[in-house]
């Protein structure tokens, strides 16, 4: 009988690999809970950051705000206690001034609109007016100020725009 040698490995060295396999495995197993565990944990820590931020962003802002009530406040017992409306006047034009310096700081400007070319992303137009003095589409009085923060329109002009109706009328005549 011919000999057929099998090599089969030791079985002990199979158990031995086996549990070194088993106990990387368990420790990969606790890192990952761990990991998983601290990115809860950072994820919690975000969101209470941004709560915070959230409730607290406007703070600076809200401060100026509250020299600028204290100006009206001193404004109005100024108005009570004199009769002189220029004096009445300028104590608002002053606080005016210091309020839109604050909106400035903020980063809020005035849209300018007044003789402009109407823009539907800047002002909102609430009626026309016949200009033959003027081209079409131009505004030509501003009812109400529209404000940008930044880039971004916070608050649309709300204006009048001129309208040349007469070239309109002509065109139409003409074409029939």
């Amino acid at each position: 009988m011919g000999d057929v040698s099998t090599e089969q490995p030791p079985t002990s060295s199979l158990d031995t690999q086996l549990e070194t396999e088993k106990k990387r495995s368990e420790e990969y197993l606790t890192r990952l809970k761990y990991m998983q565990a601290d990115l809860e944990n950072l994820r919690k820590r975000c969101d209470r950051q941004v709560e915070d931020t959230k409730a607290y962003c406007t703070e600076n802002l809200v401060s100026q705000l509250l020299e600028v009530v204290d100006e009206l406040e001193i404004a109005i017992k100024a108005t009570k206690a004199s009769s002189d409306p220029q004096t009445i006047v300028q104590g608002v034009e002053m606080t005016l001034k210091k309020l839109r310096k604050v909106l400035e700081q903020e980063g809020v400007s005035q849209i300018e609109c007044e003789g402009q070319v109407f823009d539907p992303s800047k002002h909102h137009a609430i009626a026309t007016e016949e200009r033959k003095d003027i081209p079409d589409c131009v505004i030509v009085e501003e009812v109400r100020k529209g404000y940008m923060m930044k880039n971004k329109v916070i608050r649309p002009s709300i204006v009048k725009v001129a309208t040349n109706s007469s070239k309109s009328q002509e065109e139409n005549t003409k074409n029939e």
